[in-house]
């Protein structure tokens, strides 16, 4: 009997393999390559964050770990499913992989529980009343409940975000993605998306985010990752990363963010 390649790749992953696995991966647009040679394997329940100056590839990056941008060479495995391997692989994947954005892109025409109860009612087939539990369920987990039935536009900014948050936790997500998602708030908003990430991570959601917020690097992440020119330059633990960065260009980043 013949196995298309979906069930291939998936055959080979198990609780011990890595929940992402990138070899090799280079990116071009254009005739401009993004990224060159990224390789990074990540555990389950790992938290990464993603460091680095502006056109470092950082937010092609993790784009790429939900096909929001496809690569052209490489390979990219997510939970066992490899995503050069066909469509099959690449929808399932979007399943499992929540994303928060810097803009909150919630649909301004329903509520806050409706733009959260909307993707498991039409990608899980959820039932109305079983979505508006889950919604609930998350609203409350990022401590805004008692905003379900306004509409956006009558929420800060700093509560737009977190109900992005619940939103993509709604769909139950083994991974989330996050790309820079405090860069668009006011900094008096910024600490309170930050401490709904913290807890997400003390509840061992496997994290990649990109991030300028250095003291929630420190405070959440396993790992510490900085890119340039679309390469990994450096990784390390955060105590030996920001105390004695290796190298040079990881020093002049590090030296002009944090003085």
């Amino acid at each position: 009997m013949s196995v298309n390649p979906d069930q291939r790749s998936r055959a080979s992953a198990s609780a011990d393999a890595p929940i992402i696995e990138i070899a090799g991966l280079r990116k071009w647009f254009g005739t401009f390559q993004v990224l060159q040679d990224i390789a990074l394997t990540v555990a389950r329940g790992e938290r990464i964050v993603i460091c680095g100056p502006s056109g470092s590839g950082k937010s092609t990056l993790i784009r790429c770990v939900n096909s929001l941008e496809r690569y052209q060479e490489g390979r990219l495995v997510v939970d066992g499913y490899d995503l050069g391997a066909g469509q099959k692989n690449i929808d399932t994947v979007r399943a499992e992989v929540g994303m928060v954005f810097q803009q909150f892109n919630l649909f301004p025409h329903l509520t806050v529980m409706e733009n959260c109860m909307l993707a498991p009612m039409k990608v899980r087939g959820t039932r109305k009343k079983e979505a508006q539990e889950l919604a609930m369920r998350f609203l409350t987990r990022v401590r805004i409940a008692d905003q379900a039935l306004k509409y956006p536009a009558q929420l800060s900014g700093g509560q737009q975000q977190r109900v992005a948050i619940a939103r993509a936790l709604c769909m139950t997500p083994k991974i989330m993605l996050f790309d820079e998602p405090t860069s668009a708030l006011d900094p008096e908003m910024v600490k309170e998306v930050l401490d709904t990430m913290v807890g997400l991570a003390e509840d061992g959601m496997t994290m990649l985010c990109v991030t300028h917020e250095m003291g929630f690097a420190r405070k959440v992440a396993d790992r510490v990752i900085f890119m340039d020119a679309g390469q990994i330059v450096e990784m390390g633990k955060p105590e030996p990363f920001f105390a004695n960065p290796q190298n040079p260009r990881t020093q002049a980043f590090l030296g002009q963010l944090l003085h």
